[in-house]
């Protein structure tokens, strides 16, 4: 994974070549290449805009485990508490169109710099909120925040990523959603014993913490360096590549050749269209294709049973005999220990070696048997009430998750980002997200009034859309493991890539030259 300098300089025929014989070789792994760890420490802090998604949740599930602000807000249940939660996704969609729209034309740090104020100043009203509606509207403004954030930070990781790295650091943006779960989760877990409002204040404000580190941290993140050869700062682009990928080699064959295909890329997109609009998402059939599967990926991450345990753990344990606040608090901590080790091993590093198409069929596979085992020992237990088959349920929550963790929390946002080309990239990531919070909203209306109307019965929904999920991902989802952003197109486009063809052009004129050049003597 670590690579340093080419041992030869001929950049031309290493362009030719293509991205394998541009790359240098070397014995040192990443983590002993001084511009590599700087480029991923880069790269991290573009990370932990995920984690403020996972906070929410997991602070969600927390605050209502606990009997102070169960007391202070009059003990929302049922449609209120639908609303309180789906206000923060309504947000997330109101960030969505500003977040696309600044970030092609102004660049994509802009909506970062505004979506992390915002959500400093929504923790601030949320953690001094007097009533149900200050804490609602403060839900909202976080939502918006986390909305601006969202998009341009995978953008910017896919754009500013190694080569060799990209697919495992871009897939590492979603599983950091725990981090954020498991701060959550643990800080509501250490304030529960605390008598008054600041059990759940505390936490509330909290949330900005992450936050306020990236807005202090993001001037050190380059621009996108194909937004700037789209924008004509071509040498602009070309020092980024330098800097962080060649560790200051202006003579890099790696560069050229990631400058060479950046630069022919967007010519080809900006001569098929002028400008662009989400009306291109589903103008040709090779978009509409990748428009189907980013809004697949996004609601079905929502529509898999994920938000029943996310948002309403409490609801799920209550169902099986768990009712303690200490118990729920503490199951709460441990599941988000365990998402975020699952999401990284099981699924961030896995994207490579099992592939894209892999795992989504994996995951799907595994939750539709999982979610099944789930309902059929909760309906035992009802009948029983044996806490072993309680015990057994919490069990298969965790398995479940374990499948969940292994496609849907890496690919989320890495599989879309890397489908569609660089002048779609930020409306189709709009399209997955606004899929997901659509998935978000219309679940957290809809699943805390079934689960007090059917209770576990409400399981059996998920079971059927599990199976729907991998029947979508067999016949659907291609696999794009080994290739460069820019090579993804021959995927779906059924044709070689307009880099492709340039470079047999380039070695066919070379190969005429020869030839003219023999003649001649």
């Amino acid at each position: 994974m670590g690579l340093l300098k080419p041992k030869k300089k001929d950049v031309e025929s290493e362009v030719l070549g293509g991205l394998s014989a541009a790359l240098p070789t070397t014995e040192e792994p990443w983590y002993r290449t001084k511009h590599l760890i700087r480029l991923n420490a880069i790269i991290f802090i573009l990370l932990l805009s995920s984690a403020s998604g996972g906070f929410d949740s997991a602070m969600m599930n927390g605050l209502q485990t606990l009997e102070q602000w169960r007391e202070y807000f009059d003990n929302p249940t049922g449609s209120i508490l639908g609303v309180m939660s789906a206000m923060y996704s309504v947000g997330n969609a109101l960030g969505l169109l500003p977040a696309a729209w600044i970030s092609d034309r102004y660049g994509r740090k802009l909506s970062l710099y505004i979506g992390l104020g915002i959500l400093i100043l929504g923790a601030a009203i949320q953690g001094a909120a007097q009533n149900m509606a200050m804490f609602t509207i403060a839900r909202l403004i976080l939502g918006t925040g986390v909305g601006l954030v969202g998009t341009p930070s995978p953008m910017l990781i896919t754009e500013l990523a190694y080569p060799t790295h990209r697919a495992k650091v871009t897939s590492m943006y979603n599983t950091f959603y725990y981090l954020g779960a498991i701060l959550a989760a643990w800080s509501t877990y250490g304030t529960f014993v605390i008598p008054n409002t600041w059990s759940w204040r505390i936490p509330s404000i909290v949330q900005g913490a992450l936050p306020l580190i990236q807005i202090a941290l993001i001037f050190l993140v380059p621009e996108s360096p194909r937004w700037l050869v789209a924008h004509g700062k071509v040498e602009e682009a070309r020092q980024i590549f330098v800097r962080h990928h060649a560790g200051g080699d202006e003579a890099s064959a790696l560069v050229e050749y990631e400058m060479f295909e950046i630069e022919a890329n967007i010519r080809l997109e900006a001569s098929v269209m002028s400008q662009t609009s989400y009306m291109d998402l589903i103008k040709t059939a090779p978009n509409r294709r990748r428009t189907l599967i980013a809004v697949l990926v996004g609601f079905g991450a929502q529509w898999n049973g994920v938000q029943v345990v996310s948002y309403y753990l409490s609801l799920v344990l209550n169902t099986i005999g768990i009712t303690d606040t200490p118990s729920q608090a503490l199951i709460n901590g441990l599941l988000q220990v365990f998402n975020w080790a699952a999401a990284i091993f099981a699924g961030a590093l896995m994207v490579d070696r099992l592939g894209r198409r892999s795992l989504f069929l994996i995951s799907t596979a595994g939750m539709t048997v999982s979610y099944v085992v789930w309902t059929a020992l909760t309906s035992v237990f009802t009948s029983s009430l044996n806490h072993q088959i309680g015990n057994a349920v919490v069990a298969f929550i965790f398995i479940y998750y374990l499948f969940y963790d292994m496609c849907y929390t890496p690919l989320l946002v890495a599989y879309p980002a890397e489908i569609f080309p660089y002048t779609l990239r930020g409306r189709g990531l709009s399209a997955t997200y606004a899929a997901t919070y659509s998935g978000l909203i219309i679940g957290q209306f809809v699943n805390p009034i079934a689960m007090d109307a059917i209770g576990w019965k409400y399981y059996i929904v998920f079971c059927v859309l599990n199976a729907m999920w991998f029947v979508s991902a067999w016949f659907l989802f291609p696999e794009t493991k080994g290739r460069t952003l820019e090579q993804i197109a021959e995927v779906f486009d059924g044709q070689p890539h307009a880099i492709d063809n340039i470079i047999e052009e380039k070695k066919r004129e070379k190969d005429e030259t020869h030839v003219e050049h023999v003649q001649d003597l």
